[in-house]
Parts: C-alpha cells; structure tokens; sequence
C-alpha cells in the first residue's frame, strides 16, 4: 500500500504549479520530503495524472537497457530518467546501472523469486575398514582415490607454504587444485575441512577489494612525497584527487599497505634568560600573520655533510609559512645573511612593512644588518637569550626539512647536497600540503589568498 494516495499527491502537485513556493517550502508545508514533491512534479510534468498510479511494473532487460543509453545519450542524471519515463524509484535505475557495470545484459535478466530448492546433501567420505576382498569395485576405486590424495595433497601444501602450517584460506587453494583430478568429498575428507567451510574460503577469495584503487592512490601519493606524508596529509591529498574517505580509513589502509611517515623525535629545551639588549621582543610568540610580509622569522642551521660544514640561512613568512628568502653557504658569514636579506627585500611592495624575528645570533647584532632594515622600514625583533620557543615555528621548520630532508639520504659531495637542499625548499613551498592550510601548499594558499582579496 502506498504512503501516500494519488488525490494527495494531486494537491501537492497543483500547490506547487501554482507558483506559491519550491520544493522545499512546499513538502515542508505538507509534511513531505522536498525529492518527493520534485520527483511527483517531475512525473506529472512528463506523463500527467497516470504517472501517479501505483501499480507494480516488471520491466524486460531490453527496456532496462535502453534506459541506460538514453541516459548517457542525453547526459541525464538518474532522477531525470525517472522521470522520462516513469519510473517510481530513481533508485531502481542506480541499481540497473550497477548490475549492467558488473555483469552487461545479462546481469539485467530477473532473478528467479523466492528460495532455490534445496539439492540433496552430499554425504561426507569415510573410509571404509572392509578387507579389500569384501569390497564393491565402487568401493575400491573410492579408496584408491584415497590414498593417492592422501599422498598428493601434503605435496601441494608443501608447494604452496613449505615454512609454515597453511590457514583456511591456504587450504581451500590446495583443495581447488586438486579438484581437477579427484572427487570434492574424498579431498575434504583428506583435509578434514567442512564442505560449508571450504565454499565459504572460495567466496571470500573471489571477492574484490573495495580500496583498491584508493589503495594505490594512497601508495603513489606517499612514494611521491618520499614517505613523508602520515595518513592526515595523505587525506587531504586524496580530497584533492576527489576521494572523499574518512581519516581513520585512510589511516587503516595504510596500515595495510605498511606505509608509515617518517616520525621526528620531539625534544623539549626551556632556558629563561634575560631581555635582548640589541632588540626587544615585539613578536612575543604570536606566531599568526592576517596577510603575507606582515611578520618574518628567520634562523641558521648547519649541516654536516662528510666532515665538512654547511650553513642554511632562511626566512619564513609566517602567514602561510613559506620560504620566501634563503641562502646557502659553507661558512657562517654575515655576507650571507646580508645576500638573504636582498632575496627577501624584492619580494616587499611598497607598503609593506614587516616584522622580522630572530634569535640573539651575532649575525643579527652587527650594525649593517640593523641598518638594512632600517632603510626598509622593517622592524626588528629578537627572542630572549636561550629561549628557542620564542622562535619555535623557525625551529619547528628545521625539524621537519631535516627529518624528510636530509636525515632520510646520504650526499656524495657538497654540491649534490646543496642543489637536492635546493629542490626540496621548492618542493616544501609549491607541493607539500598543511593541514592549517586548509589542505593547500603554502604557495597555493598565499595565490588563493590574493586572488579572494
């Protein structure tokens, strides 16, 4: 019995014919969900009151398959082809779509109602204790077929899993191949396997994995970033790609896969010393910018490569956390510094007047570093002696280069390491994705910025 009568269905119809609200406004006024005043409209639009009869129809795979084609034809979604030809679920056209997915035409035929009958049970094999001269020739080839996979059956396994003892699933492949030359029962009988259970075992084997291609988008997404992504950028890359999965799920597959990110080890140091005599501390750990060149942080870090030093020199924008400056250099010189300082004051405009950060490092002591950013109008501000938190997001920066960076490979020469340095800060800045922001690389995210405002 319908839920709803076609007189009430007529009133809803002609209500909202009349132009005295949407699909919305109306099912609310009636009490009806919004699809379904849309889909009676639809129906009564393309073939009048007789749409709204609520008869059973038994559709032949020829209909269901021309449905099929006029959709694709005329790019018509599935509640649109409901209504072209008056079909009471829309969803009886997805479950079409599928079958013809799986199967073609065929898999369109009717399946046959109500349960199959029942076959009669295959009675298990059990060898018999009859002398042999008391046997039926039945009988004798039954045991001798016996004995031969008694025999047989131990090599396959061997075959198949020679270290180990072989699972349900192990059992039931051997089981398959034996098929081929003897009898099921005899062969369950050797196993000591339920017949129920080894149907089961072949079901699950034919079954396809629902992931599977996620799975090797996840996989091409971690190998491309060089094991450096965990399962949350993972799932913000696959949002990307238009693969909407929840974060736990990802986190599973991955687990599946064996793919794990690179961890850092968290280290902790607080040292509170006295106020920077140099300059104060403006930034006082608000490390949140409202618009690029607003607030810069900058630091030197070295690297060790075969006994010989190596200095990167860098500044970070902290509004979207990109590497808007750096110099690299064999040797702590404040020429460097001062080189990364020029890199950086191109990328000012104007107005721009931003604050630039540092620790009490000499470099930033010296008396033309202090006067460069003078002349740009920069203000500069220095964190507490031996307190590193209160520069942490240029810390936190060096942590996570060094831990996908450089602590993952060994560099045959100096230049080999420089020019892969290289690379990775474009890597960082143009593809590595951020959770803060909104799942966008810090390039992206500062263009997306610009082009909104």
């Amino acid at each position: 019995m319908s839920k709803y009568s076609k007189e009430f269905k007529l009133v809803v119809i002609q209500h909202y014919l009349s132009g005295r609200g949407g699909f919305k406004t109306i099912g609310d006024q009636y009490g009806v969900k919004y699809a379904y005043v849309r889909k009676w409209v639809h129906a009564y639009k393309a073939h009048g009151p007789h749409s709204l009869n609520q008869s059973y129809v038994q559709y032949t795979p020829t209909f269901k398959l021309s449905v099929l084609q006029h959709m694709g034809q005329h790019q018509l979604s599935i509640n649109q082809a409901a209504a072209h030809f008056n079909i009471p679920a829309p969803s009886t056209i997805g479950q079409w779509q599928r079958l013809y997915n799986e199967g073609g035409i065929t898999a369109l035929e009717p399946k046959p109602k109500g349960r199959p009958p029942m076959s009669k049970p295959c009675k298990p094999f059990i060898p018999t204790n009859k002398p042999v001269t008391q046997m039926t020739p039945q009988e004798l080839m039954q045991e001798l077929e016996y004995r031969r996979v008694e025999t047989d059956y131990p090599k396959k396994a061997r075959g198949l899993s020679p270290a180990k003892t072989l699972g349900k699933q192990e059992q039931a492949q051997v089981i398959t191949e034996l098929r081929q030359q003897y009898p099921l029962q005899i062969i369950l009988a050797v196993a000591k396997m339920a017949r129920s259970v080894y149907y089961y075992q072949v079901g699950l084997s034919k079954q396809t994995d629902p992931y599977l291609a996620v799975k090797t988008q996840i996989s091409a997404i971690y190998h491309r970033h060089k094991g450096r992504y965990g399962y949350r950028r993972v799932h913000l890359e696959l949002g990307n790609l238009q693969h909407y999965l929840d974060p736990k799920t990802v986190q599973k597959l991955m687990g599946q896969l064996g793919l794990k990110s690179t961890v850092r080890p968290k280290r902790y140091q607080s040292y509170k010393g006295s106020v920077g005599k140099v300059a104060p501390n403006l930034l006082e750990r608000h490390f949140v910018a409202s618009k690029p060149n607003q607030k810069w942080v900058t630091d030197v870090t070295e690297f060790n490569i075969g006994g010989q030093k190596v200095y990167l020199s860098p500044i970070l924008d902290l509004y979207n956390q990109e590497i808007i400056s750096y110099e690299i250099a064999d040797r702590p010189q404040i020429s460097s510094v001062m080189q990364m300082l020029q890199k950086a004051f191109k990328q000012l405009k104007p107005k721009d007047k931003p604050m630039l950060h540092s620790d009490q490092g000499w470099q930033y002591r010296m008396g033309i570093y202090q006067q460069a950013l003078h002349q740009q109008g920069i203000t500069q501000s220095m964190s507490r002696k031996g307190n590193c938190l209160d520069n942490a997001v240029m810390e936190n920066w060096f942590g996570v280069m060094k831990t996908e960076f450089f602590y993952q490979q060994k560099f045959e020469t100096i230049e080999l390491f420089k020019a892969q340095l290289r690379e990775y800060i474009d890597y960082y800045n143009h593809d590595r994705i951020k959770q803060k922001l909104k799942g966008l690389s810090p390039v992206n995210y500062r263009t997306q910025s610009l082009v909104l405002t």
